[in-house]
């Protein structure tokens, strides 16, 4: 029972995130046509508060963290706890354009996940992880 519902938790998580991937890549392409539109006709009416790319940033990114929360809270380990630490400092460089060296250490801060993931996470579960995650993709 528990198995079946860890499947689908899995399966509900991704259903959603590829429907934000969709949802982004139309908002990001709709965000691109207007910045062009402005180019090349600077009088062209465009509504902003649709274009405001920020706030749907911050909105999109903050969804995608929070699935992957619960993703992680479904399947709790190492390796998914620092994917959703590399996520949140991802998403913190990616909305808070503050000084360089608050990003130089964002970026120390992934390089450093990415390292204890390599060398201080257990082989076999990130083989746990990786094929859990291979057979589900398998099964769709």
């Amino acid at each position: 029972m528990l198995k079946k519902t860890e499947k689908v938790l899995h399966y509900i998580v991704e259903v959603v995130e590829i429907i934000i991937a969709i949802i982004t890549l139309c908002a990001m392409l709709y965000l691109l046509f207007t910045e062009v539109a402005k180019i090349f006709a600077p009088d062209f009416a465009v509504n902003e508060h649709l274009a405001d790319s920020k706030h749907f940033l911050e909105s999109i990114l903050g969804i995608v963290i929070g699935l992957e929360f619960v993703s992680m809270l479904v399947d709790f380990t190492p390796a998914n706890v620092l994917e959703v630490l590399v996520l949140a400092i991802s998403r913190h460089v990616i909305i808070n354009h503050t000084d360089p060296v608050s990003t130089i250490v964002c970026v120390v801060c992934i390089a450093g996940l990415f390292a204890v993931k390599r060398f201080l996470i257990p082989k076999e579960d990130l083989k746990k992880v990786i094929s859990s995650n291979l057979k589900h993709q398998e099964k769709q």
